[in-house]
């Protein structure tokens, strides 16, 4: 057996189904998402239910939900009637997920559902379900086949009910205005609190790693302060140290080409003026979006009074895990 087309194949079966999924998204999808975010604003919580693997893909869309700030919790269906739908209050939202609406605990589940005030929204790939009649809206899971050889195992239609849910996620965190640094207050530990919570002055680099020259200052000169800095930028400030221009290493390259005399030129006459800059109390993500939108290498660190204190190089950022 070829193993890596056999690969290929079960990628394909599931690519297809995305696709599907996607064709399938319709006015009930924004519906779904207004009753989510009604639920929220009122203090209402995402109870999730499912058995099986459409259980396992309910906890990683509750885990997304939370992480979100879409407050979420699993219920388990098999220990509901045991004590467990106290997690169920009045105003709750109920997603149930099954592929075949069929599932015999989640069916035997929801009369004892029907006895709260809670909107029940349905993931399955059977419309016509059990489930989907008995839910307030059912959410079109369906797919062409199962990547399985034996069209058996749960794998593109749980792919598929995986994909819907974050897509739920997903368009409820911008329906509700969840913000970027919304991020760093669910997310204190690891890459992604690191990244979010980081000012500019945390990632900065100070002192000796950084060049500043006065205007009059040759460009020879400027040269020989970033090189020991090991700089690709020299700040070029006022007589009473404020921000005037950058100078770097791509200007020098520039102006060589034209101009022998380059190097006995006072930074005035060839620096940047008025160039990017962050201040060192901005959201260290921030340099990485001007970074981009500004395709530049270096970003000079100001204070209040306009006077560069630090220098960020993009080259810094990976090991920060900022990209």
């Amino acid at each position: 057996m070829d193993y890596a087309a056999e690969a290929k194949r079960v990628v394909e079966i599931e690519a297809r189904a995305l696709r599907q999924l996607k064709a399938q998204i319709d006015e009930t999808f924004a519906q779904a998402v207004e009753i989510l975010r009604d639920a929220l604003s009122r203090g209402g919580k995402i109870v999730v239910v499912g058995v099986g693997k459409s259980g396992l893909i309910g906890r990683k869309i509750a885990a997304t939900l939370t992480s979100t700030g879409a407050t979420a919790v699993v219920l388990d269906p098999t220990n509901a009637g045991h004590g467990d739908l106290g997690l169920l209050s009045d105003g709750d939202v109920v997603l149930a997920l099954s592929y075949s609406g069929e599932s015999e605990e989640l069916v035997g589940l929801l009369p004892a559902l029907r006895r709260f005030q809670v909107i029940l929204i349905s993931i399955t790939g059977n419309v016509r379900s059990t489930l989907a009649r008995h839910s307030d809206l059912a959410l079109n899971a369906r797919t062409p086949r199962e990547a399985c050889p034996f069209n058996l195992a749960p794998t593109a239609s749980t792919t598929a009910m995986l994909a819907l849910g974050d897509a739920l996620a997903m368009v409820l965190l911008k329906a509700r205005g969840f913000r970027r640094q919304d991020f760093a207050k669910y997310h204190p530990a690891g890459a992604i609190g690191r990244a979010l919570l980081l000012r500019a002055r945390d990632v900065m680099r100070t002192g000796e790693r950084r060049a500043v020259a006065d205007r009059q200052t040759p460009v020879r000169e400027a040269l020989l302060l970033m090189t020991r800095a090991k700089a690709g930028c020299v700040a070029v400030v006022s007589p009473r140290g404020k921000l005037l221009g950058v100078f770097t290493d791509g200007d020098l390259r520039r102006r060589l080409a034209d101009d022998p005399q380059a190097l006995e030129r006072p930074l005035k006459e060839v620096m940047t003026p008025r160039p990017v800059t962050i201040r060192e109390d901005a959201l260290a993500v921030e340099a990485l979006r001007l970074f981009h939108s500004r395709n530049i290498d270096d970003l000079i660190v100001v204070n209040r009074a306009r006077e560069p204190v630090g220098v960020i190089d993009s080259q810094d950022l990976p090991k920060l895990k900022l990209m």
